[in-house]
């Protein structure tokens, strides 16, 4: 087991340096005489025409990485929260409770936060959700910047609460980022998650009807006006336990996911052209309440229900096995990287708004909140864990 959460662990890491690759190479070129031909390239489009069950649809590059690989990344989050439930480091109540918890807190202060900023701007509020969701990959990343003298507790941690405030923004994105719901498809879909519950009780094995009916799955849920991306999670529920199915899906698709789609999500994404903005930024509505809902609301969110489940003997701190318990200040420099924000943040920003200026100040929020957020947690890490030289819990 220790073998493989270090693997995992590697994996972030290094998907953390290509997505921070990624996003420098599309800044640059944003920056640069290069940008009309990047913005050519992502607009061209790629049609689903499937006439003879309704699906006609014109989707651009773009269109295509944020509702069909975006599907892949979030059937991925699905597998993998179902597999640390089901056998893994969430497998009891009191291992699952506090990264939970703490997801929770961390939704709704960010969320406060950021309407309590655009209340005057009612027009902004539909971005209300953008500081909401933790960069996995970039988070534990920076973690990874300190080796073993993070315990494995922490970083475990980190992990399950992004994987879980993950799940709460796909929730978020399928109730309030849903338009024009066309009933028909919906019903196909639900046609489909009834064929495959039943793939999943008569303990199905075989990838390949999961991988056709999670297709079709995707496409009416695309044509049913709620945002495609939900499919991927769907579909995970009904993967099964038996024969390493879970297991041999996980392996399969990680790799393309951490390696191809979340660098490409990022490169696409991520391009801010800077002479569009000056110092009065600063001042924005939509500006300070990403930049303040991620990097104050996350921490001030699960600090104070962690400290509320913890006074309330709901849930304990992780554990260091040679020092028991780590103290709170520790626990406060991996709640700081909690704001570093990314892949759902942009996610969402593009689905609140379809305004190019507007895209580019979220953009630039979320960057510099998740730059602030990761300077200060790698501070508070290094002045009460490193320079203390604490010895902690060894990965084998």
């Amino acid at each position: 087991m220790l073998r493989k959460v270090k693997k995992i662990f590697e994996l972030e890491a290094l998907t953390g340096i290509l997505l921070l690759i990624a996003t420098s190479l599309a800044l640059i070129i944003a920056n640069s005489g290069y940008f009309s031909n990047y913005q050519n390239f992502f607009e061209i489009i790629i049609p689903i025409n499937l006439p003879a069950i309704g699906i006609v649809k014109d989707l651009s590059l773009t269109d295509w990485i944020n509702d069909f690989l975006m599907a892949i990344f979030f059937l991925l989050v699905g597998l993998e929260l179902k597999e640390e439930l089901l056998s893994g480091e969430l497998s009891s109540i009191n291992r699952a409770s506090l990264p939970l918890i703490c997801a929770v807190g961390g939704v709704i202060f960010p969320a406060l936060i950021f309407y309590l900023c655009n209340i005057k701007n009612p027009q902004n509020l539909s971005g209300i959700a953008i500081p909401c969701a933790t960069d996995i990959a970039f988070a534990y990343g920076v973690i990874c910047l300190f080796g073993k003298k993070i315990p494995k507790s922490l970083k475990v941690f980190i992990v399950s609460l992004a994987i879980f405030d993950d799940l709460i923004a796909i929730v978020i994105i399928a109730i309030f980022y849903s338009t024009n719901i066309e009933i028909i498809y919906l019903l196909w879909a639900l046609i489909i998650l009834g064929i495959l519950a039943i793939l999943n009780l008569q303990q199905i094995s075989k990838l390949i009807f999961y991988v056709v009916l999670g297709i079709a799955l995707w496409l009416m849920i695309l044509k049913s006006g709620i945002h495609a991306s939900l499919a991927g999670v769907l579909l995970a529920i009904f993967i099964p336990r038996q024969q390493d199915c879970l297991k041999s899906l996980i392996k399969l698709i990680a790799p393309l996911v951490n390696y191809l789609i979340l660098p490409i999500f990022a490169f696409a994404n991520s391009a801010v052209v800077l002479n569009n903005f000056d110092l009065s930024i600063l001042s924005e509505s939509l500006f300070l309440g990403i930049v303040l809902g991620l990097f104050f609301g996350k921490q001030i969110g699960i600090m104070l229900t962690a400290y509320l489940a913890v006074k309330f003997k709901i849930c304990k701190l992780p554990r260091c096995p040679k020092n028991g318990e780590v103290n709170w200040v520790e626990f406060y420099g991996v709640a700081i990287l909690t704001g570093i924000g990314f892949t759902m943040s942009f996610f969402i920003g593009n689905l609140a708004f379809n305004e190019e200026i507007i895209l580019e100040e979220i953009k630039l929020a979320v960057l510099i909140a998740s730059a602030l957020s990761a300077m200060w947690g790698i501070l508070v890490i290094f002045f009460t864990v490193v320079l203390h030289q604490k010895p902690v819990d060894k990965i084998h």
